[in-house]
């Protein structure tokens, strides 16, 4: 759910869907996450929509590193979405969702060689090649088994969005991918060309995440043709397919002015039959990887109020009964967001406040500077926006078991992930013995 599209009923609650949050607390406990599955439909269908209106062919992948479970990898299925892996338990995930496997994209810096061996068998659609030493573990794991790979490699263009440092991944000082401009890139496509069960598709770039402008990609794509230019005269390599990534960003405050899919879209497709066009060499099909900006704006998470602590003059502390166990974020890199009470919507805001997570880190904050109303111990806060890397960056810090996961249309909800009880905290554990 957007941040500026919420929703009231008459009771002055907020609505997620058609469904009462207050009602949804009530009945799956706090603290949870709940997504409006409509939300999530529409904006796999606008980078649908955006392709087919450019007229070109295309696969937009889920990157199910931003939320992953069954129900969400089925979801992507019915949107008639490919899907991007980044592991061994995203790659399981998809097979016990009944994922179609020639539609996954296994990308990642460190697959293991059981995890290239499970992909093989699986009969995934395409590697991500990060490394040299990917390379040479597909190579030996395609004649174990006596089969081929298609892959992409994954290029460093030397090109950073305005982002955070900890989710920038283009520049030259990144941990993924071939760089450009040192021939790791060219090596790589030399070896790849070389290797007869690995066929080589096309190349992959990312250049980072919660990207609000589109010339960084613009200027990747031409970075990137001029080598290709290069490869072509060098090897006879012609890429079937360029994967331009994800990274588009979301509305998680009010400042936020993200662009719609049609834009980063029609930029890229742009750009690269431009590109084409100059080169003298046929389009490929294009690929993207939306995630975040899949969920993100989707889901919502609802915490029930507890304890407070004004100190006067400085701030005034409101505890909720999560944090960054279920949304480590604002800790991890200082990422922003919007709450309101959800059982009180439409009082006006009176004081602000200061919302912290319960467990023992000074560091567990979720907002610093929250207007709300009167705040009281048993109300409800919804925090907006949370639909990407909340659940799927949760822990069991303090021992404190993960929230259930709620889908939400129109007038049905359904429990899709279970809340976490305190023998699932303990079910590994082995007593000591020695």
């Amino acid at each position: 759910m957007s941040v500026m599209t919420k929703k009231r009923n008459e009771q002055g609650h907020l609505m997620i869907g058609n469904i009462d949050a207050v009602h949804l607390a009530e009945q799956y406990q706090t603290p949870m996450f709940a997504y409006d599955v409509a939300t999530i439909r529409s904006k796999a269908r606008a980078f649908k929509r955006a392709f087919e209106q450019v007229g070109i062919d295309y696969q937009v992948a889920y990157a199910s590193k931003a939320f992953s479970c069954i129900a969400m990898i089925q979801l992507a299925y019915e949107e008639g979405l490919s899907l991007d892996v980044v592991s061994g338990g995203e790659l399981y995930t998809a097979i016990q969702a009944d994922f179609p496997m020639e539609k996954v994209h296994f990308n990642g810096n460190n697959k293991s060689r059981r995890e290239i061996r499970e992909a093989l068998r699986a009969g995934i659609g395409c590697f991500v090649v990060d490394n040299f030493h990917e390379l040479e573990l597909l190579e030996e794991e395609c004649g174990n088994l006596q089969t081929q790979a298609n892959i992409l490699l994954r290029i460093t263009p030397g090109i950073e969005g305005t982002t955070h440092s900890y989710i920038s991944t283009g520049g030259e000082d990144s941990k993924f991918g071939f760089d450009l401009f040192n021939g790791q890139a060219e090596a790589a496509v030399a070896q790849s060309l070389a290797v007869s069960s690995i066929q080589l598709q096309g190349l992959h770039f990312h250049i980072g995440s919660q990207l609000f402008e589109t010339s960084v990609l613009t200027k990747a794509i031409a970075t990137l043709y001029r080598h290709i230019e290069h490869w072509r005269t060098l090897h006879g390599f012609i890429p079937g397919v360029i994967n331009a990534g994800g990274g588009f960003g979301i509305s998680y405050t009010r400042y936020d002015e993200p662009l719609e899919p049609k834009a980063f879209v029609e930029t890229i497709v742009h750009s690269i039959r431009e590109e084409s066009g100059r080169c003298h060499l046929p389009i490929p099909e294009v690929w993207i990887e939306p995630g975040r900006s899949i969920v993100g704006e989707a889901g919502t998470t609802l915490y029930t109020i507890g304890s407070q602590k004004e100190i006067e003059h400085v701030r005034h502390y409101v505890s909720v009964d999560g944090g960054m166990t279920d949304n480590i974020r604002p800790a991890l890199y200082g990422a922003r967001y919007e709450a309101e009470l959800a059982n009180r919507v439409t009082q006006r805001d009176e004081k602000t406040y200061a919302i912290a997570g319960k467990a023992c880190e000074s560091g567990d904050m979720l907002i610093y500077d929250l207007p709300l109303p009167a705040a009281k111990s048993g109300d409800l806060l919804a925090v907006f926006s949370t639909g990407a890397y909340g659940y799927a960056m949760a822990s069991n810090y303090n021992r404190l078991p993960r929230p259930p996961v709620v889908f939400v249309e129109n007038d049905e909800h359904q429990l899709v992930v279970e809340p976490e009880n305190y023998a699932d905290l303990v079910r590994n554990d082995r007593p000591l013995n020695m």
